[in-house]
């Protein structure tokens, strides 16, 4: 099941790379939490933009793995958070990410995948 798990936590970065979102990071937070297994972070430049990466990600991973998340957040709040259980994805404005800092707080966490 891990396996599968660390796949589509893979597959959601490429689904958030297809719609241009940018300093995408895949953290394992396993080793810190049992929250969830993945944080997958990235910013979106704007409400349509952070929109179009939710419905790719949300269409995407409901029709190959069957999953469909949890979805926490608007667009115009600048923070979304798409909950698929073991993984979590956080998209997030460019203000947003600057004033939350996620990857401070999961500092430990170790980093899978980043993308700029």
């Amino acid at each position: 099941m891990t396996i599968e798990i660390a796949m589509i936590a893979r597959r959601i970065v490429e689904l958030v790379e297809d719609k241009q979102a940018h300093d995408i990071v895949l953290l394992d937070i396993r080793p810190q939490t049992t929250i969830a297994d993945y944080f997958i972070i990235c910013t979106a430049d704007n409400d349509r933009q952070m929109r179009a990466i939710i419905d790719h990600i949300d269409e995407k991973i409901s029709t190959e793995h069957g999953l469909n998340p949890r979805i926490e957040g608007s667009a115009d709040t600048g923070w979304i958070v798409l909950d698929y259980r073991d993984i979590v994805v956080h998209i997030f404005s460019q203000s947003q990410r600057e004033y939350y800092r996620l990857e401070r707080l999961w500092s430990k966490a170790m980093p899978v995948v980043v993308v700029q």
